[in-house]
């Protein structure tokens, strides 16, 4: 298992447990922190120790451009993956990026599903349940994505849309349609097959370069994003 965290969650309490837990990290340290140099690997790649674990440090310039312009920053990450042939620099920023995926889920949860507003429930176990239906609720609409995506090789499952899943399968309760009678079961199904009939755009971006108090929906694709020189030098 490999866990992705942002930094100031990157912690050596943290590391040292994920350790113990036979697990791997791969987390984002501020660009300011003081790492000890424990040994260089041969691509110029340092290695410093973390919550008492070894870790790899990776420094990387990351450009991205959006409507507002292109903007550039330095970011330096903590992984215990520290074999470079196998786990390469550029191979683990571009991995950190993909845990930007869970701002998609809390808008699918918060937007798609809730529509903006708040949790009925007033005690804790109401809210409990509440917050277990509303991730069923939420897992069955991927669960069919997922498997509708993995029926067309070479589609990213990236461009597979909650919302028109969703959509689907409220209708389909609505109108109690598609109701499964018989034993053959397609695995696409009407609401994987509503999902590959209007594919979204190849990835779009995951940032915004507004800032806001509350989450704002995104609602056009937006420009590409490029990753700079990403090294292992302190």
């Amino acid at each position: 298992m490999l866990v992705l965290c942002d930094r100031n969650l990157t912690t050596h309490t943290l590391t040292g447990r994920i350790a113990a837990a036979h697990a791997h990290l791969l987390g984002r340290c501020k660009a300011n922190r003081k790492l000890p140099l424990v040994g260089r690997l041969h691509d110029g790649s340092y290695l410093s120790v973390l919550g008492g674990v070894t870790v790899g440090v990776i420094d990387a310039e990351i450009t991205i451009a959006t409507r507002a312009g292109r903007a550039s920053g330095s970011y330096r990450l903590a992984t215990t993956l520290t074999d470079a042939h196998t786990w390469p620099a550029t191979t683990l920023v571009t991995l950190d990026h993909q845990r930007w995926e869970i701002e998609t889920a809390y808008l699918a949860l918060k937007s798609s599903i809730l529509g903006g507003r708040v949790l009925r429930a007033r005690t804790p176990t109401g809210i409990d349940q509440e917050v277990h239906a509303l991730l069923v609720c939420y897992q069955l609409p991927r669960l069919a994505m997922a498997d509708a995506t993995s029926t067309q090789p070479g589609i990213d499952p990236d461009r597979a849309s909650f919302t028109i899943a969703l959509n689907t399968a409220r209708d389909q309760l609505i109108q109690a349609a598609g109701v499964i009678a018989g034993t053959t079961i397609d695995l696409v199904g009407k609401i994987g097959q509503a999902v590959l009939n209007n594919p979204l755009a190849d990835r779009r971006l995951r940032v915004s370069p507004g800032s806001s108090s509350g989450p704002s929906p995104r609602t056009t694709p937006e420009g590409p994003t490029s990753t700079g020189p990403a090294t292992r030098q302190p």
